[in-house]
Order: C-alpha cells, then sequence, then structure tokens
C-alpha cells in the first residue's frame, strides 16, 4: 500500500477512476481494500447461484481473474501517472484475491450455507495475507512496481488463501 493515503488525489480519466476503484469502493473511507475484496465476494457468489455447472463457474472465474489482472495492470498504470505509486483508492487488485481463494470452492458440492461460508472464509483469509503480507507478498510488494506489482502480491496473497480454504474445505466439509 502507498504512503499516499493523505495525498489529495488528481484529476485522472473517469474510465480508469471508475475501473480502477472498483465501481467506487476504493474512495470510501475505512478500509477500501475490505470494501472491493468483499464486492468481489458478492459478485462470485452471484456466479455461483446463476451459473449451470461447476465448470462454468470455474471458467467464469478463471476469465475474471486473467481479464481483471490485464485490465488492473492497464488502469494502475494510468491512475499512478495522477495519483502517484501504488495509491490506496486503487483497489482493482482486491477482488483478484478474493477470487483467487474462490477457485478452492468452484467444484464444491455441499449445500448453500458451506459454500457461502468457503468463500467467505477464502475471503478473510485473502484480506489477512495481504494485511500482513507474509511468504514473499511484501517482497513483492515493494520490489515490484507498477500494475504488475499491484496485482502481483494480491494474486500471491489469494494463491495463499486458495491452499487455506482447500485445507479447510477437505479438513471440514468433506
Amino acid at each position: 500500500m502507498s504512503n499516499n493515503n493523505k495525498k489529495t488525489l488528481g484529476e485522472a480519466p473517469w474510465l480508469h477512476v471508475l475501473i480502477s476503484t472498483c465501481l467506487g469502493t476504493g474512495l470510501i473511507p475505512g478500509a477500501p481494500g475490505t470494501y472491493a475484496g468483499f464486492l468481489g465476494l458478492l459478485i462470485w457468489l452471484g456466479l455461483w447461484a446463476i451459473l449451470p455447472s461447476h465448470a462454468a463457474l470455474l471458467i467464469a472465474t478463471v476469465a475474471l481473474l486473467v481479464g481483471t489482472t490485464l485490465v488492473g495492470i492497464w488502469t494502475t498504470n494510468v491512475m499512478e501517472r495522477y495519483w502517484g505509486e501504488d495509491p490506496r483508492a486503487v483497489v482493482i487488485d482486491e477482488p483478484l484475491g478474493t477470487w483467487m481463494a474462490c477457485l478452492a470452492v468452484c467444484y464444491f458440492n455441499g449445500p448453500t450455507w458451506q459454500v457461502v461460508l468457503l468463500a467467505t472464509a477464502g475471503f478473510l483469509f485473502f484480506r489477512i495475507i495481504d494485511i500482513k503480507k507474509p511468504l514473499g507478498c511484501r517482497w513483492v510488494d515493494q520490489n515490484v512496481h507498477g500494475g504488475w506489482g499491484c496485482m502481483a502480491d494480491d494474486l500471491l496473497a489469494g494463491f495463499y488463501a486458495m491452499i487455506l480454504t482447500l485445507i479447510v474445505r477437505f479438513l471440514f466439509f468433506q
């Protein structure tokens, strides 16, 4: 996270503001990363509810990951020109970690409450890991810059969250 949390945000192209702030969640005071990650969880649960199969959910989740990563790299690079390096309001990377963790739930056949519980656990694991930045996440955050850096540390944190979610799934829900 940047050290420019108190910086006044400059004028930026509205499309990039909309995309990079996850429809404005990055502009909400308090915990913008958590709000954006939670939005990602709601999107994933909505897809789980409407898609006809586990395979369709997996494909949609991977498409979200790939598409959002590419768009996120692009829009973050643009936004850094206006708002400085790794601005706090740019939270397009937060849903990525949530969606990565939710990969562990794509082929789960449990009842609705278990799916919601596991996906929520993945979201919470991701947020804890993203905040604490263990196991290389801090190194990526500090040493990989621009759009790639913004996305990469959250993808790595999401990967660790996915592993933890899989462990919880297989220990408690099989």
